[in-house]
């Protein structure tokens, strides 16, 4: 375990964002949340609210400070357009690292309209960019981890497992020979915000390579479960749980779905690969992270942040035989193929100790402890998946004039 740290966690009021903190502040370090509370605003915009019930940070925050006698600090600062603020809060606390979250973090959102992909770009790209330049100019020699996403190698088959980041290449040189190099593995983005993932990956090479940032990249898989070990310490510590169409993964709306009679609705063939890691998991991977920072100058560190990957056809079947639930099938508003392999290295962190939690292991828990707890809290309608990825897709959904809405599922 290294030492205690002064750590910044941006977005720490978000679902991967707010058990980091709690785990890093359990672990002996200094937390200080920043973040502008967009999460919150996009639910009072879409009108759902977590499964959870969930109180304010400033709330959480005292409940955690009671309960463990540990402080964690809240700033409310947005990172996207708050530049000035942004540096001089850098310049006068000086954290060891910084962990960055704070990006609209929903693909079937950034896809929604015009306004949520123009959005998309100007707070993600913003807010990495921002950040960047902030460290350079007030020379803050802390370790950059960033949490990215799997989506920036896209979903394709191409008949070999992704490496970790980097892909080992041979081209042609003038005489004939060929030259070996190590490039960053071919973006693919399937939506705006996977795109805008694609685009911190450059603004980290370029910082890295020019200013000598210490930069870790976590392309994540897609996280499942709700509670943590500090989580569990007090109900108002709970985590957000999203089981909506445009912010509910595919496994929390089959979890829903399942625990109030709802059929579990498969898009397409069901085909699709994704690659999936438990929420403790993904706390310990950061800490993980921080604990093996790369040395001043060297290339960005690149960990693939999962631990198994599944069909969605399968997770419903899985889930379909522990609650007698049913199966839907419907088109699919995404424009992606119909079915994928999905072989994925990730060796990195299991070589550094990360004995993983399977769905396995926790799925039944969090539909007794969760979805079934909870599910009086479901608002019905909001469980359809709303956003096309195309306009044409949204023409052969039966979207309404404007393109903009999905007829709800009866």
């Amino acid at each position: 375990m290294v030492s205690a740290m002064k750590i910044a966690v941006l977005g720490g009021d978000g679902f991967v964002g707010w058990p980091t903190a709690l785990h890093l502040s359990n672990a002996g370090h200094e937390v200080h949340i920043l973040d502008n509370l967009s999460r919150r605003w996009i639910d009072t915009e879409l009108g759902v609210q977590s499964l959870t019930p969930m109180d304010s940070i400033q709330e959480r925050t005292r409940v955690w400070h009671a309960e463990t006698g540990r402080r964690i600090h809240f700033h409310l600062l947005d990172l996207a357009t708050d530049y000035e603020r942004l540096k001089n809060w850098l310049r006068e606390e000086r954290p060891d690292a910084v962990i960055h979250f704070a990006e609209q973090r929903a693909a079937p959102y950034s896809m929604k309209s015009d306004r949520h992909k123009n959005y998309t770009v100007n707070n993600n790209v913003n807010a990495t960019h921002n950040l960047l330049n902030a460290l350079v100019e007030t020379g803050v020699d802390a370790h950059l981890v960033h949490l990215g996403t799997m989506g920036v190698y896209g979903y394709s088959t191409v008949g070999a497992a992704i490496p970790e980041g980097y892909l080992p290449v041979g081209i042609e040189t003038m005489d004939g020979a060929t030259a070996s190099q190590e490039i960053l593995y071919p973006a693919n983005p399937g939506s705006i915000y996977h795109m805008t993932k694609c685009l911190d990956q450059l603004l980290f090479q370029f910082y890295a390579k020019n200013d000598c940032l210490r930069i870790t990249d976590l392309h994540q898989g897609i996280v499942w479960g709700t509670h943590t070990r500090e989580t569990r310490l007090h109900p108002q510590l709970v985590n957000r749980f999203d089981y909506d169409g445009d912010y509910g993964t595919v496994l929390n709306r089959f979890l829903i779905q399942a625990a109030i009679g709802y059929p579990l609705t498969v898009h397409g063939t069901g085909g699709q690969t994704r690659a999936f890691i438990h929420i403790q998991d993904s706390v310990r991977c950061i800490e993980i992270a921080l604990e093996n920072p790369p040395a001043r100058g060297a290339r960005v560190e690149i960990f693939n942040q999962m631990t198994e990957t599944h069909r969605v056809r399968d997770l419903a079947k899985l889930i379909a035989g522990l609650t007698g639930s049913e199966i839907a099938w419907l088109p699919n508003p995404r424009k992606e193929a119909g079915e994928n392999d999905l072989v994925v290295k990730n060796e990195k962190f299991r070589e550094l100790g990360l004995d993983p939690t399977t769905l396995a292991d926790g799925l039944l828990s969090e539909i007794v402890d969760v979805a079934r707890k909870f599910a009086y809290r479901v608002d019905r309608s909001r469980v359809p998946a709303v956003s096309a990825w195309t306009r044409d897709i949204a023409a052969t959904l039966n979207h309404d004039p404007e393109g903009r809405r999905l007829k709800s599922v009866s």
